[in-house]
């Protein structure tokens, strides 16, 4: 077996046999300890990575295969057959549509900023030589900062194209995720995930250490990642940018979108929380800001079948993941956050910090980092990363990612290591572990 793939299957199946004595009371069969649900899963995610050309079929065949098989041996989370199926989706499909409409619609967003002229122009501002495109990264990672993070990777995406005159090495790319998701973790309005947190009455200053380890993690990553592609394909010169001419409404339209996506999160989830999750506002409220934006300039609705198959394989295996029978998490400490971050490279990080908000007693800046930027360490362990491989197709190979974006893991193992050292393990409290803190940190407090 390819080492590579081997690694692969490892990582996907270990934290599992940890898991699985916490399956619902209706267990259905185990391979070496681990549900069968997991196993399928496994195979979905190395037949993706064995058959990028085709991994909208593997997905949806996973999908296929996973649901007839709780048909027949466990039931659902919710009941059993059509019923319990129904009720699933029921409770899943607001955050599939709001994924659905984020990608679709950032994708548009992405084309009218290209055609705004801005990245054009951009070489004149940016250094020449390698450590352009490293300042080109922390561009992204301190937009990410206050945009989300699909937002923030197919901006830095389509500045990356242009600059580097369309090729755009396959390391980069997993550095553009992995900037765009950095920049997230410690803000509780950049990543879906750090809102989560909030809603919980998590404070905004209890994630805000993420970026202790989020800043290491990207100059560790962005360095070689910035000097691959000025290997692959140099910057281009500032000369070419000097004629480029910006087309302002295209540059209005880019902020209108992003001000309505903005204004609804923070208005939905500050005032009116209790129905945040009950209908795709965010989605929507960006669907809505491009039709009502259409009449000034065009958008290029001809990019939406390719940009919807796309999405639907996104939404495949994030409905895959929401099949699986992890209903509570391995005790909380920093082991456990660390390991969260290599699943959350395969697994949608949303259901995952659901799951460790429920269970409370964690340092939810640790918590933050490692399921936000550990999914950049596989292209589909990320929104940001699959809506990224709509456009750089070359991307949808998880040999290709980890082999020529090995510097993520490298940068997301010392970003952590780093964090634990400087700011340690410190549990705080939320709405519904009012006691963490102080219950916690007793004894399971680390670092200095």
């Amino acid at each position: 077996m390819n080492p590579s793939l081997f690694l692969l299957v490892c990582t996907l199946l270990t934290p599992f046999s940890s898991w699985a004595s916490t399956a619902p009371a209706k267990e259905g069969p185990v391979v070496a300890g681990i549900p069968v649900d997991f196993v399928l899963f496994a195979a979905t995610l190395v037949g993706v990575a064995l058959f990028h050309r085709h991994t909208l079929q593997v997905a949806l065949t996973g999908l296929a295969t996973i649901i007839a098989y709780k048909f027949i041996f466990t039931g659902f989370k919710h009941g059993d057959g059509l019923v319990g199926l129904g009720l699933h989706f029921q409770h899943e499909w607001v955050i599939l549509a709001n994924l659905l409409c984020l990608l679709m619609g950032f994708a548009l967003l992405a084309d009218h900023f290209e055609k705004s002229g801005v990245p054009d122009v951009l070489p004149k501002f940016l250094p020449e030589g390698w450590l352009g495109g490293f300042v080109l990264l922390i561009l992204i990672a301190v937009l990410s900062s206050f945009l989300d993070n699909i937002a923030a990777a197919l901006i830095g995406g389509t500045i990356a194209a242009t600059v580097f005159r369309g090729k755009v090495h396959i390391g980069y790319i997993a550095a553009i995720v992995a900037a765009s998701n950095a920049g997230g973790s410690g803000s509780v309005v950049g990543d879906t995930t750090t809102t989560m947190m909030w809603i919980a009455g998590i404070s905004p200053a209890a994630v805000l250490h993420a970026y202790a380890a989020a800043v290491v993690a990207i100059v560790v990553c962005g360095i070689p990642a910035a000097l691959q592609q000025h290997a692959y394909s140099p910057i281009s010169s500032g000369e070419e940018a000097a004629h480029a001419k910006v087309d302002g409404a295209r540059v209005a339209i880019v902020g209108f979108i992003l001000v309505m996506a903005i204004s609804v999160n923070l208005v939905i989830n500050i005032k009116f929380n209790e129905i945040s999750d009950s209908f795709p506002f965010i989605g929507v409220a960006v669907v809505a800001a491009i039709l009502l934006s259409a009449g000034i300039r065009r958008p290029n609705w001809e990019m939406l079948p390719e940009t919807f198959m796309g999405s639907i394989f996104l939404l495949s295996l994030v409905t895959c993941a929401s099949l699986m029978p992890v209903e509570k998490l391995p005790v909380a400490s920093w082991q456990t956050a660390f390991t969260l971050g290599f699943v959350s490279a395969v697994f949608d990080n949303i259901p995952l910090t659901a799951l460790a908000i429920k269970q409370g007693g964690y340092d939810w800046g640790v918590l933050a980092y490692t399921v936000g930027f550990g999914g950049s360490m596989i292209w589909f362990g990320s929104s940001a990363g699959v809506a990224i491989s709509n456009r750089f197709h070359e991307s949808r190979s998880v040999l290709l990612w980890l082999r020529h974006g090995w510097h993520v893991t490298v940068g997301y193992i010392i970003g952590f290591f780093v964090m634990l050292y400087l700011v340690g393990w410190h549990p705080t409290a939320d709405r519904y572990h009012t006691d963490n803190g102080v219950e916690v940190t007793s004894g399971q407090t680390a670092g200095h």
